[in-house]
């Protein structure tokens, strides 16, 4: 497993990796087919609007927009060329009629929201010259990066009349933000492509996510398997070697002897059933299934007798309890059986992750709608990162150098589980090496109040 898991990791990272490369390629394709389409339509447009105004070169010229020379008389040669002479672009149309036309074919050919702006120039000889133009082709014309330029030549039909006979004509069109234009019809792929993305991390977060929850769980489990092996089996091996002790004749006739083995026997009896007790009540937690059969409870009472419990190990630790119970009203509504295994639970802690010198300091205060208990330690204390995940199911703190610390990591889970059951509030503050203080406020009650 551990082996195979970074190795599926690279694999669904890679898979994920080649997907959004793939996709990046085939968004910019769709760019430049798009934008060759666009091209394309203009083109067609022109092209429409180039017959058009072309079609008026056929026929014979109108002296609505004829400018004469100053120098021609009638009746004169030069006079009637210039009359029978077809006209030019900007001699038929105005520039709104060119725009109008363009704008015409340009719905015609799908670019309805299509900005342009355009030119019409004549070709004489060595010179050209500006017929047409629209007002803001002066200002989109020299920008080649954002704008595209399109020149489409407007010539008479060869084999005609009038060719040779007018200077050849061309239209320029700019059309402004020729990119833009592409994304704006490109936007629901663009936006489909995005969303596809997200799916796509948000699918490889959920997928190395549950992986890394699979890894922990199996790490939890051997770790669980591990610890309640060890727990069962030294009581076990107590038992046997007591139970042989009591076969031996020295002992069966001694029975002060008998009546210590025997009192081995009945300890590690109770040591295995709260063993069993213990994984019994993580099972509950997990159903949701712990009924509380709550009462009116004197915590300090309660306190009081925890702490009887505990003289032993405290001797044992060269340590004291520094007790100040001085809430004025210490009567909750709780279940005595569970609160009492709560506080049981946490002074074990203290006790437990503590060094020689303990000093364990339990203090009680009123708050306005209840009572806060505070249990403090001078233990080796926890990191941030163990503060975090104490209330873990089967998470256990690194002792470093105690070795003797046992447990299945259900203890702390477990006090949580009835804290929250009971309406109340549990704060942890640690500091590594210095020691460690668990404050619990539970509520009153209306029966306490």
């Amino acid at each position: 497993m551990k082996r195979i898991f970074p190795l599926i990791i690279l694999l669904v990272a890679l898979s994920l990796v080649g997907i959004i490369v793939i996709q990046i390629s085939w968004f910019r394709s769709m760019l430049v087919v798009k934008e060759e389409q666009l091209a394309d339509n203009i083109v067609k447009a022109m092209s429409q609007t180039g017959e058009e105004l072309m079609a008026q070169k056929g026929t014979l010229p109108s002296l609505k927009n004829r400018r004469m020379r100053p120098n021609l008389s009638w009746p004169s040669d030069q006079l009637m060329m210039e009359l029978m002479k077809p006209s030019t672009i900007s001699e038929k149309f105005t520039p709104f009629e060119v725009q109008e036309k363009l704008r015409k074919n340009f719905n015609a050919f799908g670019l309805k929201d299509t900005r342009f702006e355009f030119l019409i120039t004549s070709d004489a000889g060595f010179l050209t010259y500006d017929e047409l133009r629209s007002p803001g082709f002066d200002r989109v014309f020299e920008d080649t990066l954002r704008n595209r330029r399109f020149i489409y030549p407007l010539l008479i039909p060869g084999g005609s009349n009038m060719e040779g006979l007018v200077p050849e004509e061309a239209m320029v069109v700019v059309v402004p933000n020729v990119k833009n234009i592409v994304f704006k019809e490109l936007r629901w792929m663009l936006s489909g492509a995005i969303l596809f993305t997200l799916i796509l991390l948000a699918a490889f977060y959920v997928t190395v996510s549950a992986l890394l929850r699979q890894k922990k769980l199996s790490e939890i489990k051997n770790d669980f398997i591990n610890n309640m092996t060890h727990e069962f089996k030294t009581p076990l091996a107590t038992i046997s070697l007591a139970v042989d002790a009591l076969r031996t004749e020295k002992v069966s006739n001694d029975k002060e002897k008998m009546q210590y083995f025997t009192g081995i026997i009945k300890e590690e009896n109770k040591r295995m059933n709260k063993q069993v007790e213990t994984i019994l009540q993580a099972a509950l937690m997990d159903r949701q299934e712990i009924n509380l059969n709550k009462k009116p409870v004197h915590v300090h009472a309660l306190i009081e007798q925890v702490l009887e419990n505990f003289d032993l190990q405290l001797q044992h630790k060269n340590g004291y309890a520094d007790v100040q119970l001085n809430a004025k009203n210490d009567l909750i509504m709780a279940d005595e059986v569970h609160f009492t295994n709560l506080i049981n639970n946490l002074v074990d802690n203290a006790v437990k992750y503590s060094k020689d010198n303990l000093v364990l300091k339990i203090a009680t205060s009123s708050t306005g709608k209840g009572i806060s208990i505070r249990i403090e330690d001078n233990g080796i204390g926890m990191t941030k990162e163990s503060v975090k995940r104490i209330f873990e199911k089967f998470y256990r703190v690194h002792t470093g150098n105690l070795h003797n610390v046992k447990g299945f990591g259900l203890g702390l889970s477990y006090v949580k589980t009835i804290v929250d059951a009971h309406h109340g509030k549990i704060k942890v503050d640690s500091t590594l090496g210095k020691g460690t203080s668990f404050t619990i406020e539970m509520p009153y009650g209306k029966e306490s109040t």
